[in-house]
């Protein structure tokens, strides 16, 4: 009887209590809720801002617009386009104002008593040969075009190291988790061989590999940092960014599949390659500095008026005058050899880039297939099995038929496996890019 009505205070105390403690948590819940959602109500908004990943066409937009290199290369071809218009403008006009004393050095000497001395008037012009002006006017036209297209060439390949980086930036920032995941699967593996040491079925020799393995993944994992930091900092240069700036948090990579076949992607590259674009400018550049050095043959003119007056008690003078200045042959044939030479050379320069350019795609496209189809044995291979043969290898080493060698052979398969999986992602992302370099098509 004295036991019930002790479990009768006993409860009734701890009744006292939880009611006591659920006045206190509902106190305060609203000031727990209040600090968890931030001064706007949005909980977690700042957290999750920070690591919310950054797609990569957001970046791509980024640096086509804030990159210095491309920035600059952009203003100089703009600048270029001015060019044209100073070329094909007439020689300056040149304007002269003459003093003939008579009898003396003196200023005006004689302008009063002889019709010899004088103050006079000129203007002077140079008048190039007719078609001369338009054709250097067409070379200035072809250089900005040819710049047009380096900074096209620019553009793509600060785009193309973009990418590159990001994938590799990825391809560390997924590896970390990989390593996380796996450290967590260690463990498992720890925790058995340390019960099978404990029941004298295990060796000690078996507990320190598996602590030496966990060692080795922070080991990897500190690097894996240290990697990310350095391509955060390439990211951020490219970006025109402040190094100082919030961190950059990639999307998963997923390879995609190259729909494109390599006569269509040759044949893309041919019509869209910025740097096959400003060979064959360079050529019509140099047909026309061709033309020119053969118009130079002919030759320029020179126009002057002057005006000369005198004394009131004298006529004024009128002088009117048409020059030729006939071009040097020697020299002018030497020039017109240089643009014949230059013109094949360009010619010659095209042909090289055209093979190099091609040759390039078509190794890309292989590489990109070849990957593809190795992406494709992974994914419904090896890392299957991989991961099969783990789990069968730990049940095994739990129930004492197989050793903690066999265990940790299939443990490292699963971890090597995964991270080979994941680096083929990032080579045939990054072959991807390089086509889509090279060809100018957005590859999906």
């Amino acid at each position: 009887m004295e036991s019930l009505v002790l479990s009768r205070g006993l409860l009734g105390l701890a009744s006292k209590f939880l009611l006591y403690s659920l006045t206190i948590i509902a106190m305060f819940a609203p000031l727990v809720s209040s600090a968890a959602q931030g001064p706007d109500g949005d909980q977690g908004e700042m957290a999750e801002h920070v690591d919310r990943p950054i797609p990569l066409r957001a970046l791509i937009e980024e640096v086509q617009q804030k990159n210095a290199q491309v920035a600059a290369s952009l203003q100089a071809w703009q600048a270029s386009r001015n060019v044209p218009k100073q070329v094909s403008a007439l020689p300056e006009t040149q304007l002269s104002i003459q003093q003939f004393s008579v009898g003396s050095p003196r200023p005006f000497a004689g302008y009063s008593n002889s019709d010899f001395a004088y103050i006079g008037f000129g203007v002077s012009q140079d008048l190039p040969y007719p078609g001369k002006r338009q054709l250097r006017a067409r070379i200035a036209e072809r250089e900005s075009d040819a710049m047009e297209a380096q900074t096209d060439s620019l553009r793509r390949t600060m785009v193309g190291n973009l990418k590159m980086v990001y994938f590799q930036l990825a391809y560390i920032q997924q590896t970390i988790d990989v390593l996380h995941r796996m450290d967590e699967l260690l463990g498992q593996v720890q925790q058995a061989t340390e019960a099978r040491y404990k029941v004298g079925q295990g060796i000690q020799q078996d507990v320190l590999k598996a602590q030496l393995q966990h060692t080795k993944i922070l080991q990897e994992i500190a690097h894996h940092h240290e990697q990310e930091g350095i391509l955060e900092s390439q990211i951020k240069q490219l970006l025109g960014r402040q190094q100082e700036s919030a961190d950059i948090v990639t999307e998963a990579l997923t390879g995609r599949v190259l729909a494109y076949s390599a006569a269509d992607l040759l044949q893309k590259a041919r019509e869209q390659n910025p740097d096959l674009r400003s060979k064959q400018i360079s050529i019509r550049r140099q047909d026309t500095q061709v033309e020119l050095a053969q118009k130079n043959f002919r030759p320029d003119f020179n126009l002057q008026y002057t005006y000369q007056h005198t004394a009131g008690e004298f006529r004024d003078y009128y002088m009117a005058s048409f020059g030729i200045r006939l071009p040097n042959r020697g020299r002018q044939k030497a020039e017109l050899a240089e643009a014949q030479q230059n013109q094949i050379r360009a010619q010659r320069e095209l042909d090289a880039e055209s093979q190099r350019v091609s040759a390039e795609v078509q190794q890309r496209h292989v590489q990109a297939k070849t990957l593809e189809e190795q992406l494709k044995i992974y994914r419904d291979g090896l890392l299957p099995q991989s991961d099969a043969t783990f789990r069968s290898a730990l049940a095994a080493y739990q129930s004492n038929r197989q050793d903690f060698e066999a265990l940790l052979s299939a443990f490292l398969d699963v971890l090597n496996l995964d991270l080979e999986y994941r680096n083929k992602i990032v080579e045939h992302e990054s072959a991807l890019a390089e086509l889509e370099r090279l060809t100018g098509v957005d590859l999906p």
